[in-house]
């Protein structure tokens, strides 16, 4: 649930909702309860609620209700008709609604194959990240940077000493133009973490993102560097703002111009820009492993 934009009073009810219900749901199945005090209903399904609950504690099943009187902001995203609505909710998302479930047998039986399919961890046992990070890594690359930022912060809180999920979180904040945020937290870093290779990707990224240029500079420094295509300084400018400006393709084309014109122009700087937008990108990512090819025809072939 993205929290990017919201007012002061729908924010507090996104950092509840994470908490109570979220974090939980990372290494949990935690089963959803909407309610409010003048549902007759409700009160009926609760005591059914506690008591299957209690009995699947130790196969990782909790227990969230959200009075929908008192948070309808959270109500809303769920798009709740009627109440009583009951969701199983594992990793953050809704996985099963519940709310027909009649009795506890069958109730029971919709666990019982939930659990089946869903690689609960149990609610002592330690989070595995992997997937989560999988996750945010998916969401940040199909450009929600917004939601990328909040699943990264959530494994953050889950597993402080993840090098990876606080140099998706700053990644993330750098693709949202929260270049603030994200120096904060590099700044705030444990030092045992900041030379992870992860973090030095992020790092590398929010140093290129500063030279994100204002609006119709862009254009201008390409005119300029189209202008006068032997002027390398023009070049470089340009090959910088697009990459900033999120133009990776025309800013690496440029780029491995220059090294294929003069590789040792001021002391080989495109050579190093690339490499530091290779880095940014990720050196597993296969437009970088493109790329990367290019060069290696260039200074070697």
């Amino acid at each position: 649930m993205a929290s990017i934009g919201l007012n002061l009073g729908e924010q507090k009810a996104v950092d509840r909702f994470r908490k109570d219900v979220v974090e939980p749901s990372m290494h949990a199945l935690v089963i959803l309860d909407f309610w409010a005090e003048w549902c007759g209903p409700c009160k009926a399904l609760t005591p059914l609620l506690e008591k299957v609950v209690a009995e699947y504690a130790d196969r990782g099943v909790v227990l969230a209700k959200v009075n929908v009187d008192e948070e309808k902001f959270i109500a809303a995203q769920f798009q709740v008709r009627s109440i009583p609505t009951v969701y199983a909710m594992f990793q953050g998302q809704p996985v099963a609604d519940l709310t027909q479930a009649r009795g506890e047998t069958q109730l029971k039986a919709m666990l019982d194959q939930l659990l089946e399919k869903l690689p609960i961890t149990g609610a002592g046992a330690p989070p595995d990240i992997a997937p989560l990070l999988a996750m945010g890594e998916e969401v940040l690359a199909e450009g929600d940077a917004g939601r990328a930022a909040d699943i990264f912060a959530q494994i953050t809180e889950m597993a402080p000493d993840s090098a990876a999920a606080y140099a998706g979180l700053i990644r993330a904040l750098v693709a949202a133009g929260l270049l603030e945020e994200a120096e904060a937290q590099l700044a705030a870093l444990d030092p045992k973490l900041d030379a992870d290779p992860a973090v030095e990707r992020a790092r590398a990224a929010l140093a290129l993102a500063k030279d994100v240029p204002e609006a119709g500079e862009l254009a201008a420094l390409r005119d300029a560097a189209a202008a006068a295509p032997g002027d390398m300084d023009k070049a470089f400018a340009y090959a910088s703002a697009a990459f900033a400006a999120g133009e990776r393709d025309a800013a690496a084309d440029t780029l491995l111009a220059m090294v294929a014109a003069d590789r040792a122009w001021n002391e080989s700087a495109a050579r190093t820009k690339l490499l530091q937008i290779f880095e940014a990108v990720g050196l597993e990512d296969a437009w970088v492993a493109a790329r990367r090819r290019r060069l290696s025809t260039i200074l070697f072939g």
